[in-house]
């Protein structure tokens, strides 16, 4: 710490002097910047004293040298300790410099003393001082000068540094080599001029010099096992090369090292004057080439690489005949290296381009020559390559592709030449790639600016709809947006240029282009399309031609939900260009629909409108504040977690700018347009805007809330506490709090707000800790220990310790992983005073000094007295005492708290950590013994140990002996047989395997964290060898002898901690601990066993996969190869000639650990280099006499498949879309298409004696099925698997023909289709003579299937390009009739004309019909097609007839055609008429409505027929479903289909709905009935169905029940919405007529006039009917119902049922116009709210209907169950509905049961149902708040009151008893005198109030119940009902 002795001296002498204050402070910075460890913390303090030496500076210039000293020497002192960072080391030289203004001899006298002292301190320099010498180098002047003078001195010791480093290999992962290497690289590159003499001069030969010539060529030869150490060194031989005099000279010794790699380890290499040995090659993986070619790309100076060399013809030069060879070379050989190959590739382009002006003086001719063999070789290289999924490569390519082509334009503009091929070449390789393939979108953007935007869209027409698809694909959509934007600003450009025209005018000629393309993208339901047009597109064009957004915004003008979004998106953009956005009140009214609407993307989009902005200090409006409360306190319980996530986003911009805006005002720096009053008002606003998020966010946080709701309040409380606070983050690169933020905290504290931290507050949070969910846990304790105090009130941790200790000893998981989450909590907000009162170990608090290690000796303790417990009856263990608890407390504690990793490093702590850490590793080993043991009936840690797991038998038959031993022998009579396992078995398992997980868990993260190399050396080992070998055996254990994957799984998270920490740690002995473990398990591979350990043991191949992922990746990983290699000759080891099937064979075994290995994400790209031995072995497999056998290849062979090619990508309906090509495949592994073509080759081969099975055959086919097809190249690598593939068009075998088919489509290029289907079109016979083999036709023609059908996906084939196929396919008609004799043969030929409808003669098209329509009339007349029996494959033609049929019927929508398929359908032939039903349930027919009209008709009127035939319940599930679908839209139901259901309609009905109220139909069924049952009573109830009606809607209750299936309570939800609005009507009438006209009542015209539209077009006819009264009480248990289901766990329910309410909340025109917009689920709750107390508020069973969700809970037993703190079983009851959340839900129904009261007159029948209600309820409600008075009047010291906080139960009981005192109080307040009066009551209304208040405020101290509201806020904290949502409704 020499840094800190010279502070000390300097403070000292500068102690009493004038300078001091200034001195002092600048030395306080300059401490704090070296006691920092993050960036920012350092920056801070280093710039603060930088401005101190500013102000220093003009003093230290009036004071003499001696004066000055000390503080120089101090800064030095500091900068020599900050060479690690240079942006630190150059502010250090910054001050230097400026304090040493007029003292620069005395600055450079100081710094030749500091870098002496390093050269003398020996011969070998340190790192630290290696990092020093480099950054003197570097960045200081006088550095440099001193280096200067000792340049021999600094060569001597970086040579001798270079050679110890090189014999001792420090470590692997060490970085004391590199640093020499850049040493040395820095001193060739900054002192050129020293150095140069020393090489090129025979009388200034430097013998060091040559010394450290050879150690570099040495690490370049591999001695350095680091491969970046290498590429460095190669670096630096190249910069030496740049001291050379003449560029001949330098040329010359590069042309020698490249020929080193020919004679590696012979003869001598005269570099200049230097000669040194030729090192040997000691690792002959070509890396060496790759070393001297990208050293000399990078560095070496342009005339060397361009200088002619002597003694080689055809004036040759580096880079164009020596270079370029090698960069070839090494892209084709180099495939582990991929990244630094291509990088090479592209350093190869650049400097081809620095140098054109000298290449083209030196060959006077092209270099790029179109037929040159340069240009071929390299644009070769880079089309092979374009498709590279190696990270980074793909970047090198497209950099090369636009520097190929800018060199091309260069050279073509330097020789004039006026035709440029090779433009024209590339476009024609882009159009022909398929467009799922990204490479071809970067050569396309550099092609356009040279040949214009025009010619490219002419050549490429199909661009736009590619570019949609491109925006569908995630990983495609960057390129896409790329190559719009190149294209869009080309055509700028070129229309800017030629017409000159206005903005106006470029505006509408972008939308002639591209307006279609983004108004189908930003109208997309695919929310991913949307989300990428708007991102990526949209607001990119607002800049680049802001007149576009008029016509974007009239694009946009309709009301349906896409146009809305899309609206949304355009508002969004232009105001993100712009900066503001005023809107008018039509606008405004449209954004507020768009933020209540129930589209997720609409609401997002609507809420990221309001709260963005492109300045953080523009404040936020009125209106803006305004719908935010609207809308938060409405999607606080959305279920999908990206929507908040997004919301939080969204969120803290707003809350960003309310603070960054306030200050502003607080400065004085607010715009001037402001006055003080707006100034005032807007800080007032911004203040209370927090303070109401704030509290909605803390009182959401109840344990009675629902996940989602407190998951999202947690995260909106993390956007206040983030934005609002002053707590700095020093991990933190962003969202650090302003300096000023303390002016506008003191601000709002003034006016009593912004108390984040107060009680209630914490208790909130403390609740959150003990929640179910380890997110909820995990977040809340992140905002308590990042934001809140840093200790809790003495108390509270109390309290807290108790609970956590309790918590711990829980069975249940969650509660024991709660139990650690708060031990960690308490731990990390406790300090030495509040330890001491925690009831610790009282030895361990009084002899151990740091907290953390005295709460881990304490967790241990408590750990050790579980062991024992467990010793003794391991069944009473894991019911009170399981150990799973406390090891993730210490788990947590060790590893997750910053404060107990420093108390590790400090010196006087190390022994205790050591022995702390010493027995707690023996502990976890004796427990793995005894839990393992125990289920292998073995007891103890001393027990043998098997060689394997045990079975399932023997695992049950332990557990069952333990259990019979904790309860005793007396009860083994009682124990019956179970399939089930008992609770007793799920408590010992439960214990074992999650105790074994976190044992896993700990062992590696401890390894992970004490083994570190960053760890101080003078700390010593704080795990020795010895406790590290016992860590070792823990896991070899838990691995070989475990059965449970989710064990298997944390422990080999922990055993891959554990390998890489000693793999990459220095100490030998250490590395050699996994490398001896690997050995054991290959040896336990191949060795004999009496048992398997691969069926026994899922953890036995993952043993392997953990020590291999623990090699570094940025080195060689000998551990993988040796592995791999060992396992493939073991696999391919010959079988034996009897094995036992119950044993595993090491050959299986070791296909298994294959399989693992190339799963393996920790892997990664490493395995890929052995892929083509594996798969080899995989198809070798496949054909292996022994089934394990089979079965392990082909598991090897998908592993090794997804490997190769990647996860799909995701691409518009979730189809697959893969990105790489067949070409790219075979260019990247040829061997591997090498082996794959052998195998087709030897399948396809003619075979004596029939044809033979070939087990790999289909799993090579399904491989090549994958891959997309690339462009068409003559002699492409995909060329030799045309043949082979054809010929499997023959195999015998079904499956081949259909995947060889597949397998087809990759191999043939788009443009050689039309030629492929028509070959294979004439091979068709033409009559039926000619037939050959059926197979053959039939692979055939699903061949030619597979081609249409992939050309149909990718934008079909030109019309005139198929013309000859088709004339060949019309001359083959006779294949649809019945002289084919095969019916498979037949389909598949209607299948492929299926394909080809729009390019047949109109007689072969008449032809067809008339074929297909003889055939399936004559199955109808109950004829045979031909046939003497019936065929295999007949009931498949008939379905492909039937689907043909109706596809030509909706393509022509001709009357005829479609009359003959309803005919169809009416005929009993069930494959016809399931065929037709699929074909309508797939939506086939969309498109034409007369089609689906007339089907709809026909199944109305044969419905009855149907129902009362009940044939089969398959049918009649598809039947209903297609009447459905066809009637999905309300507007399609017509007169005429009413007339057709004319007397049927309530025998239909009656029928359905006794099939749902009396039969067992099934649940799919049930839906399809009921939903058909609510279409029909929509469109035919008359006043005589009333009964049906009832009925109805108790079959809706029925099924609507929670406890039901999610099917059913569907069922309800969508009946509801089809029916539920026509029901209404008429109860809204009668409601209506029954009201008392008065003021308040809403107007009944305007009601009236709104409920004509309500069920929609066809739905009711109001008008024309009476009011019917007695349909008012299903109206309302209607209403009621929909309540409930809008509470449902399923959100399909749920946005059915708020479909329902939005259908009541329609504005007349609205629903013929445009459509119904459905809002969101609480939008539609507040509607339907609203509506009951508009329409309904009269009627006496409202407010009994709406009490029904008020329950009532037995307050007295949630507490006594708490105060008895029975022991926790291990299973809790599900909740049958975890998302209900009835207090939140009685809350928002309390203004309304208010309202109800306020608005009734006296006497009405609400009245007296309330005063029921009271007589019933009240004196229960009075008890229960006397109860809470007794209970919580006694203070803190409540035992169960920590407990309690967290108790849902209990909170909610709690909530609904506030709820229904205060209605109580309502009621008596409204009923007056007569209600008091009540027996049991004695309370008055003001009273009751009062007592309400004192329970309210003793519950809130308690955390047991929110802060009462303060004012009376909009939304304050829940929905209010009282004001007008209609623009939350539909639009």
């Amino acid at each position: 710490m020499g840094a800190e002795r010279e502070a000390r001296a300097c403070a000292a002498f500068y102690g009493t002097r004038g300078l001091a204050p200034t001195v002092l402070s600048c030395l306080r910075c300059l401490r704090h910047f070296a006691g920092s460890t993050a960036k920012r913390c350092k920056e801070k303090h280093l710039e603060e004293a930088l401005q101190l030496t500013r102000t220093l500076s003009e003093g230290l210039q009036a004071l003499g040298e001696a004066e000055a000293r000390p503080l120089l020497r101090c800064v030095l002192a500091f900068q020599m300790e900050a060479t690690s960072s240079c942006s630190s080391f150059q502010k250090l030289e910054q001050m230097v410099t400026q304090l040493a203004v007029g003292k620069e001899a005395l600055l450079a006298q100081e710094v030749d003393t500091l870098l002496t002292g390093l050269a003398l301190q020996g011969e070998v320099l340190s790192p630290e001082d290696l990092q020093s010498v480099s950054m003197f180098l570097e960045e200081s002047s006088l550095g440099r000068q001193h280096w200067r003078q000792n340049l021999a001195l600094l060569l001597q010791r970086l040579a001798s540094t270079l050679h110890w480093v090189l014999q001792g290999q420090p470590t692997p992962g060490s970085t004391w080599g590199y640093l020499v290497i850049k040493a040395c690289l820095q001193v060739f590159q900054v002192l050129p001029e020293d150095v140069a003499p020393l090489v090129w001069s025979t009388s200034g030969k430097s013998e060091t010099l040559q010394s450290l010539l050879g150690l570099l060529l040495e690490v370049a030869w591999g001695k350095a096992l680091n491969k970046d150490t290498r590429l460095l060194a190669g670096t630096a031989l190249s910069m030496l090369v740049n001291t050379a005099p003449q560029p001949q000279r330098g040329a010359s010794a590069v042309l020698t090292l490249f020929q080193l790699p020919s004679r590696a380890g012979t003869g001598e290499l005269k570099f200049g004057e230097l000669v040194v040995e030729v090192p040997p090659v000691l690792e002959p993986d070509g890396l060496e080439k790759l070393v001297l070619t990208r050293g000399v790309l990078t560095c070496c100076k342009m005339d060397i690489l361009s200088c002619q060399l002597e003694g080689l013809p055809h004036k040759a030069c580096l880079l164009l005949d020596m270079v370029f060879p090698a960069v070839c070379a090494l892209t084709r050989d180099q495939k582990d290296c991929h990244y630094y190959c291509f990088q090479a590739c592209a350093l190869w382009l650049q400097r081809l381009r620095e140098g054109l002006a000298a290449l083209w003086h030196l060959t006077g001719t092209h270099i790029l020559a179109q037929d040159s063999e340069l240009l071929q070789e390299l644009t070769q290289l880079l089309w092979n390559n374009a498709e590279t999924p190696v990270e980074g490569v793909s970047d090198f390519i497209h950099s090369s592709f636009r520097l190929l082509l800018e060199i091309y334009h260069l050279e073509c503009q330097h020789f004039q030449d006026q035709e440029r091929p090779l433009y024209q070449q590339m476009l024609q390789r882009v159009v022909s790639m398929p467009w799922q393939i990204k490479a071809r979108y970067v050569p396309l953007c550099a092609i356009v600016p040279y040949m214009g935007s025009q010619q490219v869209l002419d050549a490429y027409p199909d661009l736009p709809e590619h570019l949609l698809s491109c925006l569908s694909t995630n990983h495609l959509c960057p390129a896409a947006a790329e190559v719009y934007k190149v294209l869009v600003r080309q055509q700028c450009s070129e229309w800017r240029d030629g017409q000159r025209g206005t903005e106006e005018a470029l505006a509408e000629q972008w939308a002639l282009c591209w307006l279609p393309l983004l108004s189908q993208g930003l109208c997309s339901p695919l929310p991913i399309l949307q989300s990428n047009s708007a991102n990526h597109l949209l607001t990119w064009t607002l800049r680049q031609l802001p007149a576009t957004q008029a016509l974007l915004a009239a694009q946009f003008g309709g009301q349906d939900t896409m146009s809305l979004r899309a609206w949304v998106s355009v508002l969004k953009a232009q105001k993100s260009v712009t900066g503001a956005l005023p809107l008018g009140d039509e606008a405004l009214e449209r954004l507020s629909r768009c933020l209540g609407t129930r589209e997720e993307g609409v609401r997002l989009a609507a809420l990221g409108l309001l709260c963005c902005s492109p300045n953080t200090n523009q404040p936020l409006s009125g209106t803006e504040v305004r719908l935010l409360r609207e809308f938060l306190p409405l999607n606080l319980n959305c279920a999908s977690s990206s929507f908040r996530q997004l919301l939080q986003a969204a969120v803290r911009k707003a809350l960003v700018r309310l603070r960054d805006s306030s200050l502003a005002q607080l400065r004085g720096k607010a715009p001037r347009l402001s006055g003080p009053a707006e100034g005032a008002e807007q800080l007032a606003q911004a203040v209370g805007f927090v303070e109401w998020l704030l509290r909605l966010s803390i009182a959401s946080l109840s344990p009675g809330s629902n996940y989602q709701r407190k998951k999202t309040a947690l995260l909106l409380l993390a956007a206040v506490l983030e934005t609002c606070t002053d707590t700095w983050s020093p991990d933190r690169k962003k969202g650090q709090p302003p300096r000023t933020m303390a002016t506008l905290l003191s601000y709002a504290r003034q006016r009593g707000c912004w108390d984040f931290f107060s009680q209630p507050n914490l208790l909130a949070l403390l609740s959150c800790l003990q929640d179910s969910t380890n997110e909820i846990r995990d977040l809340a304790s992140e905002l308590l220990v990042r934001y809140f105090p840093t200790t809790f009130p003495e108390p509270i941790a109390l309290a807290l310790f108790q609970l956590a200790q309790d918590t711990l000893g829980s069975p249940r998981v969650q509660e024991a992983e709660a139990g650690a989450v708060l031990m960690k909590t308490i731990l990390q907000k406790s300090d030495g005073g509040t330890m001491k009162s925690l009831s610790l170990e009282a030895e361990a608090a009084l002899t151990l000094p740091g907290r953390g290690l005295c709460f881990a000796q304490h967790l241990l303790h408590l750990l050790q007295a579980q062991y024992k417990v467990a010793c003794q009856d391991l069944l009473c263990a894991a019911a009170t005492a399981p150990m799973h608890g406390a090891i993730a407390a210490l788990r947590r504690c060790l590893l997750q708290v910053p404060e107990v990793a420093i108390s590790m490093q400090a010196a006087e702590l190390v022994q205790s950590w050591q022995e702390l850490l010493t027995c707690l590793v023996t502990t976890v080993r004796d427990i793995t013994s005894l839990l393992l043991g125990a289920l292998q009936s073995q007891q103890g840690p001393g027990a043998d140990v098997q060689a394997a797991a045990p079975s399932f038998a023997e695992m049950g038959n332990a557990i069952g002996s333990l259990i019979m031993l904790g309860k005793g022998q007396g009860q083994e009579e009682e124990e019956g047989d179970s399939v089930l396992l008992s609770e007793e078995h799920s408590l010992i398992l439960t214990c074992c395997w999650v105790s074994v997980k976190e044992i896993g868990l700990l062992l590696g993260g401890l390894a992970e964290l004490l083994l570190s190399p960053a760890l101080p050396a003078e700390v010593g080992p704080l795990l020795p060898l010895p406790t590290l070998q016992m860590a070792t055996r823990v896991f070899q254990e838990i691995l070989l002898r475990c059965r449970h994957w989710g064990a298997v799984e944390g422990c080999s998270m922990g055993f891959t901690k554990f390998c890489a920490a000693l793999l990459n740690h220095p100490d030998p002995e250490l590395q050699a601990i996994p490398r001896a473990v690997l050995e054991q398990g290959l040896e336990a591979l191949g060795g004999p066993r009496s048992s398997s350990i691969t069926r026994r043991a899922a953890g036995f191949p993952m043993l392997f996969l953990c020590i291999v992922s623990g090699e570094a990746p940025a080195q060689a990983r000998p551990l993988l190869t040796h592995c791999i290699q060992t396992l493939l000759t073991l696999a391919a080891t010959a079988l034996p000639q009897d094995w036992d099937q119950t044993l595993d064979l090491p050959q299986v075994c070791a296909l298994h650990v294959l399989q693992t290995l190339v799963r393996g994400a920790g892997l990664g790209g490493a395995v890929l280099c052995h892929a083509t031995p594996m798969m080899a072995l995989a198809l070798r497999g496949l054909g292996s006499p022994c089934w394990a056998m089979r079965n392990a290849a082909i598991q090897l062979f998908s592993a090794l498949t997804s490997r190769l090619l990647g996860q799909p990508w995701s691409h518009r309906d979730g189809c697959p879309s893969e990105g790489l090509s067949l070409h790219a495949f075979l260019g990247q592994h040829p061997k591997l298409g090498a082996v794959l073509l052998g195998e087709l080759k030897v399948a396809t081969a003619p075979t004596t004696g029939g044809p033979r099975l070939h087990p790999a055959l289909h799993a090579i086919l399904t491989l090549l099925a994958q891959l997309q097809p690339g462009a068409d190249i003559a002699g492409s690598p995909s060329a030799p698997f045309l043949g082979p593939l054809l010929g499997l068009a023959e195999s015998p075998i079904y499956a081949v023909r259909a995947m060889a088919a597949k397998a087809l489509v990759p191999v043939v290029a788009p443009p050689q289709r039309c030629r492929l289907l028509l070959q294979l079109a004439r091979q068709l016979p033409a009559a039926p003579g000619h037939i050959r083999s059926h197979n053959a036709v039939h692979g055939h023609l699903l061949q030619m299937q597979a081609l249409l059908g992939s050309a149909r996906g990718t934008g079909g084939l030109l019309a005139e390009a198929l013309h000859p196929v088709v004339l060949q396919l019309e001359a083959r008609g006779w294949l649809l009739t019945p002289a084919q004799r095969c019916p498979l043969v037949r389909a598949a030929f209607l299948q492929v004309l299926a394909l080809l409808p729009t390019s047949f003669s109109p007689g072969f098209a008449q032809y067809i019909h008339d074929t297909i329509s003889t055939e399936l009339g004559s199955l109808l007349r109950g004829g045979k097609s031909g046939c003497a029996e019936p065929q295999v494959g007949s009931a498949i033609l008939h379905q492909s007839m039937a689907h043909f049929m109706c596809s030509e019927a909706a393509r022509l929508a001709d009357s005829e055609r479609i009359g003959a398929v309803c005919s169809l359908l009416q005929q009993p032939n069930p494959d016809i008429q399931l065929a037709i039903l699929s074909w309508v349930i797939a939506g086939e027919g969309g498109s034409c409505k007369e089609v689906e009209n007339a089907l709809g008709l026909t199944l109305l009127e044969s419905l009855q027929s149907v129902l009362q035939e009940r044939r089969d319940k398959e049918f009649l599930r598809l039947y209903l479903e297609a009447l459905l679908h066809l009637y999905r839209d309300p507007s399609s139901w017509s007169q005429e289909a009413s007339s057709k259901l004319q007397g049927s309609s309530r025998s239909c009905l009656e029928m359905l709905l006794h099939m749902v109220e009396a039969e067992c139909p099934g649940p799919d069924l049930l839906f399809q009935a009921l939903c058909v049952a609510s279409l029909l009573l929509a469109h035919q109830c008359g006043d005589e169905d009333v009964a049906l009606v009832e009925r109805w809607c108790a079959a809706l209750e029925e099924c609507s029940r929670c406890t039901w299936s999610e099917v059913q309570r569907l069922a309800a939800a969508r009946s509801l919405q089809l029916a539920g609005p026509g029901v209404l009507q008429p109860s809204l009438r009668a409601a209506r007529s029954l009201q008392l006209a008065g003021p308040g009542v809403l107007q009944p015209s305007l009601r009236a006039a709104r409920s004509l539209q309500l069920a929609g077009p066809g739905v009711l006819q109001p008008s024309l009917r009476a009011a019917r009264p007695s349909l008012v009480p299903v109206a309302l248990r209607l209403i009621n119902m929909a309540i409930h289901l809008l509470q449902d766990e399923e959100r399909e329910v749920r946005h059915e049922a708020s479909g329902f309410a939005s259908l009541l909340q329609q504005s007349p025109g609205e629903l013929l116009q445009d459509g119904c917009i459905f809002v969101q689920d609480n939008v539609g709750l507040q509607s339907l709210l609203e509506l009951l107390l508009g329409e309904f508020g009269e009627h006496p069973d409202t407010f009994n209907s709406l009490l029904q969700h008020i329950p009532i809970l037995d307050l007295r037993s949630v507490v006594e169950e708490l105060e008895a703190n029975k022991a926790a079983s291990l299973y809790k009851e599900d909740e049958p509905n975890v998302f209900a959340e009835p207090a939140v839900l009685a809350q928002q129904l309390l203004p309304v049961l208010v309202q109800l009261l306020e608005k009734a007159p006296t006497g009405s029948p609400v009245h007296a149902s309330a005063l029921q209600w009271l007589e019933a309820t009240g004196p229960g409600v009075l008890r229960d708040l006397q109860y809470c008075k007794h209970c919580w009047s006694q203070g803190p010291a409540v035992r169960w009151g920590m407990k309690a906080l967290g108790c849902a139960k209990l909170h909610t009981a709690l909530a609904l008893l506030l709820v229904r005192a205060r209605l109580l109080a309502q009621v008596l307040r409204v009923l007056g005198e007569g209600a008091t009066n009540t027996p049991g009551l004695g309370y008055g209304s003001q009273e009751l109030e009062q007592e309400l208040e004192l329970v309210q405020g003793l519950l809130v101290q308690h955390g047991l119940a929110p802060v009462p509201k303060q004012d009376n806020a909009p939304g304050e904290l829940g929905l209010l009902l009282g004001t007008d949502s209609s623009r939350h409704a539909a639009v």
